[in-house]
């Protein structure tokens, strides 16, 4: 258990997050094969498998230069919207811990907020429309009210994320790929929400020391 992270320990668990993604691939495929056109896992894979050679490329300085790293990777080689999407929210979620020599509880919620606050920005979408803001924005307000501990925080955001996927899936969706399917989309859940929910469940993980 760990109740901050310095920017080595960032390193490593941002290793874990990119693992973790790239591990579950094939889930993030099936997903996508239901409501869109199954490249998701994919390209998500490819992303995070360049965030993990980016990070271990360059030595690290910061705890901010350690999430650009991996944003500026998946923004570069994942493609398409989902690039753009976790890109942004790596590298606005890095920005809002400029100058912290350690990661905490406030700034985990901090970094989620930020994050959701750029990717809101850029996708143009809200809550509801059955993309990845369904499983962020219960994420971040999870982890701002927990108000505590760094393992408390991220533990808060992963449940709130996992809670939002499960959402998504009465949602029907309406922007995207999936929005030609209307109605047919209606008990599936959403890839992106997906890929949110196994960011912030690994990032909890590695935190809690499972």
């Amino acid at each position: 258990m760990a109740e901050t992270l310095d920017a080595a320990a960032v390193v490593a668990m941002l290793d874990a997050v990119a693992q973790a993604v790239v591990d579950q691939a094939d889930v993030l495929t099936d997903a996508d094969l239901a409501i869109g056109d199954g490249d998701h896992g994919t390209g998500m894979k490819r992303g995070f498998e360049a965030a993990r050679a980016a990070l271990k490329s360059s030595p690290t300085a910061s705890i901010e230069d350690a999430f650009k790293a991996v944003g500026m990777a998946v923004l570069s080689e994942t493609g398409g919207a989902a690039g753009a999407i976790f890109g942004t929210f790596f590298r606005a979620g890095g920005k809002a811990l400029s100058g912290k020599e350690l990661l905490d509880g406030a700034g985990f919620a901090d970094l989620l907020e930020s994050g959701l606050a750029a990717v809101l920005k850029r996708g143009g979408v809200t809550e509801g429309q059955k993309t990845i803001i369904d499983a962020l924005a219960p994420a971040a307000r999870a982890a701002r009210a927990d108000g505590g501990s760094l393992e408390g925080a991220s533990a808060a955001a992963a449940q709130g994320a996992l809670h939002g996927v499960e959402a998504t899936k009465e949602m029907i969706a309406t922007t995207g790929k999936a929005r030609s399917l209307g109605e047919r989309s209606l008990g599936h859940p959403d890839p992106g929400a997906i890929s949110v929910s196994i960011i912030l469940v690994a990032m909890r993980d590695f935190i809690s020391g499972n």
